[in-house]
């Protein structure tokens, strides 16, 4: 039984960070393509930042520069350093993961993503 579960939200002030950690179990960690996805009040699901099994990584351009996508494979845990926070980035946020696998950089649509955990929310205060 896959399992995503977050971990890290919380209230920062604009400018600040956070670090937002995903642990998973029942499935193989390295052979996925993980993945954050945030949704704010009122707006659709978007994806923030994928890594793949080979490391490759893709961004959405609002946070490129600012967020980092990583993997520890050894204690299955996805993380999404957050630097320079905006209020703009205050959502819940969605770890997700997929066994699929593309020639190009993974993608950032959610639909490409059949596992999700239950999200941690993310404030930020301006």
């Amino acid at each position: 039984q896959v399992q995503l579960v977050e971990s890290g939200g919380g209230l920062v002030q604009a400018g600040g960070s956070l670090r937002l950690s995903c642990t998973a179990s029942g499935f193989t960690f390295t052979s996925y393509t993980m993945g954050w996805f945030r949704q704010a009040p009122g707006k659709e699901r978007e994806g923030v930042a994928v890594i793949d099994s080979s490391g490759r990584t893709n961004y959405a351009t609002s946070v490129s520069g600012r967020l980092t996508i990583s993997q520890l494979n050894a204690r299955k845990t996805l993380y999404l350093q957050m630097d320079s926070l905006k209020p703009e980035d205050t959502a819940m946020y969605y770890c997700a993961a997929s066994g699929s696998r593309w020639d190009f950089v993974p993608p950032l649509s959610s639909a490409e993503y059949v596992h999700w955990g239950q999200g941690t929310q993310v404030t930020v205060s301006s």
